[in-house]
């Protein structure tokens, strides 16, 4: 089993989780999103397209994020021309809820787990 404690990976819960709390924070693009979880975990978390877009597109079925299309044209471009399209995410009041929802499930987790560490040892690994 390969030692994730290092460079720990997103589980789908969490990814969930972190995705859903940059969107609170305000509306935002797909790499924007991917920028933001990397640089607010000081880059122990990645979410490459492959995994972020997926996602996105669930929690949009769901009605947990609302979207609109934004067109970003060159400044070189004339002005005729058509831009390229970006697509813009936001929170629903759905999706806040289940992010209240989600924080509390991992406050509860985190509680049970830290009450199985030692507590000479939770100090000493700064918990």
């Amino acid at each position: 089993m390969p030692d994730t404690s290092k460079n720990p990976s997103l589980r789908p819960e969490h990814a969930e989780l972190v995705v859903l709390s940059i969107l609170s924070d305000g509306p935002n693009y797909g790499y924007a999103i991917s920028r933001l979880i990397a640089a607010r975990s000081g880059d122990a978390f990645k979410i490459g397209p492959s995994q972020l877009y997926p996602l996105l597109t669930r929690l949009e079925k769901q009605g947990l994020v609302e979207t609109d299309w934004e067109e970003i044209k060159s400044k070189a471009s004339a002005p005729e021309a058509s831009g390229r399209k970006r697509k813009w995410y936001r929170l629903s009041a759905k999706g806040q809820r289940r992010l209240q929802s989600r924080i509390e499930a991992h406050r509860r987790f985190t509680s049970i787990i830290n009450s199985f560490i030692p507590h000479d040892q939770a100090q000493e690994f700064g918990a």
